[in-house]
């Protein structure tokens, strides 16, 4: 499998994160080396694992599935670090030996494209739930993002930003090609396809197919607390002041695009997703 290294400045001196070329597909820096390793991760059938293209709504996702999985308490999630509970395979910390050893049912998450996943879990039992998110917000969120990370020290503009991502110039490569990787998948026995849209607009249907797809069970007072929780966890995410614009709101798109921009934004869209009947709600 080759290697190559793919500098890709914003703006002069600026923008000059490296990222690396892995099977024609940009990945970050720290999946350098460790791509075969990943390949060959040993899945049990008792995993659940999480994967989304980055700022997808991976945060929100991944409490209401520990929630559900776990029959947690509502009040006590707020005081857990749940980003420990669930490790990123790919990321440094705590790093593929240590996610190896947890102890059974591990949850996992994951950025990369369906492909590039453990072997093991294109054919096992272990459940895997891809969420997707409308890529207009998608964009505008993961800008935001780099905005906010010194050690992307992205400081170009929103347009140069978005051009890239129409190129599939950033991290973890193309959007495009990462959801229709997995929505040619949705219909298999151990695949739950959600879209992030979907948890604004009929949250206790979610909340329902996860119970469904988990195999767990409730009762209704259970449940009603759940999406309960669930629903404050997403008023949070959009109305937090610390947030730009609210970050996870659907149709923040809409405060940033340009005429110009979306124009050009739909004409790529049409061209890279016109064979696939795969639909976003692009707003609310």
């Amino acid at each position: 499998m080759a290697e190559s290294e793919a500098e890709t400045p914003s703006t002069p001196c600026e923008f000059e994160s490296k990222y690396f070329e892995y099977n024609g597909v940009r990945l970050p820096p720290f999946c350098r080396g460790k791509m075969e390793e990943i390949a060959n991760f040993p899945v049990r059938d008792s995993d659940v694992w999480i994967v989304t293209y980055p700022k997808s709504g991976t945060g929100l996702l991944q409490e209401v599935v520990y929630l559900v999985s776990q029959g947690a308490d509502p009040d006590e999630i707020g005081l857990m670090n749940i980003d420990e509970q669930l490790p990123v395979l790919e990321y440094p910390q705590p790093g593929l030996d240590i996610i190896k050893e947890l102890t059974s049912p591990r949850l996992i998450k994951s950025h990369l494209p369906y492909r590039f996943l453990p072997s093991d879990l294109h054919n096992g039992n272990s459940k895997v739930i891809y969420m997707a998110r409308n890529p207009k917000d998608l964009v505008v969120s993961y800008y935001q993002f780099h905005r906010s990370l010194r050690t992307m020290s992205y400081r170009g503009t929103f347009q140069e930003f978005c051009r890239r991502f129409m190129n599939d110039k950033l991290g973890y490569g193309s959007w495009f090609e990462h959801v229709q990787e997995f929505w040619e998948h949705h219909m298999d026995a151990n695949v739950l396809f959600l879209k992030y849209e979907d948890m604004h607009k009929d949250l206790v249907t979610m909340v329902e197919q996860l119970v469904r797809f988990l195999g767990v069970s409730y009762d209704k007072a259970q449940l009603e607390s759940m999406v309960e929780h669930c629903h404050q966890l997403i008023d949070q995410c959009c109305n937090a002041e610390a947030l730009p614009v609210g970050r996870g709101r659907v149709g923040l798109w809409k405060d940033i695009f340009t005429v110009s921009m979306n124009e050009k934004f739909d004409l790529v869209y049409k061209q890279k997703m016109g064979k696939c009947d795969l639909t976003f709600d692009f707003y609310l």
